[in-house]
């Protein structure tokens, strides 16, 4: 063992440590806050199914096929400890330091710890990264052992690389993009003759290290069929995901958003054409740029993430390219500090950029679990759901998912006993006024905002752009609440709003045992709490 090295794995802990007492820190009032959106809707259910039953495949909600790892790493944390949301968030956190710590060593072997220090600081407070680390969400976890397998795979430890690569697609299935881009990017290179000097040995067992996640993943979904009769998850999931995909023009309109979130999205831009700008400039003195051939096997894992992605997932999230986002930092971080005399000036003013839009919602709808606008989203819906509990505890409640969970699940965090819930698809002017139409099946109506819309988004005159969205992307607008008591026949009781999204509580008749007096209700400070009756 080098000198080098040796240095290294002595200075781990202590790095990883200050890494995640920095994002505790940061995350701390979000720590407690109930679960969001699909940590509600099936992470968190299946975790709790597993820890409660020991089955892997979850009974409370519909299979989705995902490989178990963070479900079993979440279940384990709440045996050690408790069930709660802070636990769930703090473990989640581990699993975000750990991919920074992964990012630091990746920057470190292929550029040097200048860049490696920018880049852990950069993909910390990338919006997208930063919303997602303390999220129940799979994708995090698989870009951290993603980049664990990208370390080992440029210092030629095949074994570690097989086993990074694996507990990667047990986390989540597509990681398996990154080994296989790797694999055919070895080949391309010895066809071509442009083996990296880094790559030292045998292609064959090389090969084999490549290949070997491909096996847990097809036992997992052996397992999976075998228990369930479903291979790649229940019916619908498999029809969302794939089956409904795979029209022509909608993989080419998906294309550009998954080429749009990862070198522009959430203020992504003023790096990356900030390393643009600096290719135009002559080297400074003799500061090395990273290797063409790690270059090309990075650019590999990127190009085939961006690819897949436009042909499968029904919703296009940005959490999605979590794995390939650090690869672009670190590339871009070593480019300014290559070319550019005050890189650091440079990345101080993307650091700003990234703050700045994790408080600030973009000009273009988004998904609200890519920056803070989740925290808003949540207390929205506690407010309500508190109110409605309060006031009227044996009320049948008519809303969508994800807030039908919420109310059915009181382990959500939400509320302290569960509700009759009538659920429809969105709160459309179709669905609302067929919901209309079941009025003696529930008592109230819990209407909001199910997608951010800007005030002035951009393209809303491009009428095109707004049937192709709709067509292939599931938009729709949801009508806000004083309408939306109009067309139920109800009163509006309770409105709330923040920033951009909204939540209202329409009551369809006065409840005989309904309470007329809020019972210890306070909402969370800041809100608009309002009884419009």
């Amino acid at each position: 063992m080098s000198a080098s090295s040796d240095s290294r794995r002595r200075s781990t802990v202590p790095l990883f440590a200050l890494i995640f007492l920095v994002l505790f820190a940061l995350h701390l009032p979000l720590l407690r806050l109930p679960y969001f959106w699909d940590e509600a809707g099936y992470y968190v259910p299946a975790a709790r199914d597993l820890l409660l039953t020991g089955s892997l495949i979850p009974h409370s909600t519909p299979s989705n096929a995902h490989p178990p790892l963070v479900m079993a790493y979440l279940a384990l944390a709440w045996k050690l400890t408790k069930y709660s949301p802070i636990v769930t968030r703090a473990a989640m956190l581990l699993v975000a330091a750990f991919c920074l710590l992964g990012v630091h060593r990746l920057a470190r072997q292929i550029a040097n710890s200048e860049v490696a220090v920018a880049s852990v600081i950069c993909t910390g407070l990338y919006p997208v990264y930063f919303a997602q680390s303390s999220l129940a969400h799979l994708d995090l976890a698989a870009a951290g052992f993603t980049v664990w397998g990208l370390l080992a795979y440029f210092e030629d430890r095949n074994i570690a690389l097989a086993v990074w690569f694996s507990l990667a697609v047990l986390s989540k299935e597509t990681a398996v993009l990154a080994p296989m881009a790797l694999l055919a990017w070895e080949v391309l290179a010895r066809v071509l003759r442009q083996r990296s000097n880094l790559l030292v040995s045998s292609p064959l067992v090389r090969s084999i290290a490549l290949a070997a996640p491909l096996l847990p993943l097809a036992l997992w979904y052996l397992y999976h069929y075998h228990r369930t009769g479903f291979l790649f998850g229940n019916p619908e999931f498999f029809r969302y995901n794939v089956q409904a995909t795979v029209h022509p023009l909608r993989i080419v309109l998906a294309l550009g958003m998954r080429l749009w979130q990862v070198t522009a999205y959430m203020n992504l831009y003023l790096l990356t054409l900030a390393a643009l700008f600096a290719m135009w400039r002559d080297p400074l003195g003799d500061r090395p740029r990273i290797a063409l051939d790690t270059q090309f096997a990075l650019l590999a894992v990127i190009l085939t993430y961006v690819v897949a992605m436009a042909v499968v997932g029904g919703a296009v999230l940005a959490r999605y390219m979590l794995p390939v986002i650090p690869l672009i930092i670190i590339v871009c971080v070593s480019t300014l500090w290559r070319r550019a005399l005050y890189w650091r000036v440079v990345i101080a003013i993307v650091i700003l950029g990234f703050v700045v839009a994790l408080f600030v919602n973009p000009p273009y709808g988004f998904s609200i679990e890519d920056n803070l606008a989740y925290r808003d989203y949540i207390i929205l819906h506690e407010n309500a759901e508190r109110f409605v509990e309060a006031r009227y505890p044996t009320a049948k409640v008519l809303t969508a998912w994800p807030a039908s969970d919420e109310l059915r699940r009181p382990y959500l965090g939400y509320i302290s006993r569960p509700m009759t819930v009538v659920r429809i698809e969105d709160f459309t002017v179709e669905q609302l006024m067929s919901a209309s139409q079941l009025r003696p099946r529930f008592d109230l109506a819990l209407v909001f905002s199910t997608k951010y819309i800007p005030a002035h988004p951009w393209f809303e005159h491009w009428i095109q752009w707004q049937q192709w969205k709709a067509e292939f992307f599931g938009y729709h607008r949801d009508v806000p609440p004083a309408a939306a008591a109009q067309i139920l026949g109800g009163d509006l009781v309770y409105a709330d709003k923040r920033d951009g999204q909204w939540v209202g509580v329409i009551e369809m008749e006065r409840l005989e045992n309904a309470h007329t007096i809020e019972l210890n209700y306070t909402p969370r400070p800041g809100n608009i709490y309002s009884t419009l009756r």
